[in-house]
């Protein structure tokens, strides 16, 4: 696909594939990534103060348009299978990863904490996360 098109795409599925209900000002959002055909089996949490900003960020960063021979423009060998996975979502029918905001932390909160509490939350019901933290600890974060 063509990086026009590409860009268009993204921007209508940003609107279409982010459930994101307003937070409070200053707050930031605790949000899952999932497969579209199965968006209650997240595949990525992580945080962000404009969740259209981030999805948007995400798609661009797997770069659809450019050829499988090999990731490299992905600098950081612990982020690619996460890119890897939006390149083979979208090799299936074109389908792009579904964005649920969990939940808003609120400005005077460590949003850190929140992030890592729902990996740990996510990690015990059994998702298969792709979130760098879990690369290196697995199942075996502790409870916060």
């Amino acid at each position: 696909m063509r990086a026009p098109i590409l860009t268009r795409t993204v921007m209508a599925a940003a609107r279409s594939h982010v459930y994101a209900h307003r937070g409070p000002d200053g707050g930031t959002a605790i949000y899952t990534l999932a497969d579209p055909r199965d968006v209650r089996c997240a595949r990525y949490v992580g945080q962000t103060r404009n969740p259209l900003a981030r999805y948007a960020q995400h798609v661009r960063m797997a770069r659809l348009s450019l050829p499988d021979d090999h990731p490299w423009w992905i600098r950081s060998v612990k982020h690619r299978p996460l890119y890897a996975w939006i390149r083979e979502l979208h090799r299936d029918g074109g389908r792009l990863p579904f964005m649920w905001v969990e939940e808003w932390v609120e400005p005077c909160a460590d949003p850190r904490v929140a992030e890592r509490a729902a990996i740990v939350r996510w990690l015990t019901h059994g998702a298969a996360l792709l979130n760098v933290e879990t690369l290196d600890v697995g199942p075996q974060l502790p409870l916060l």
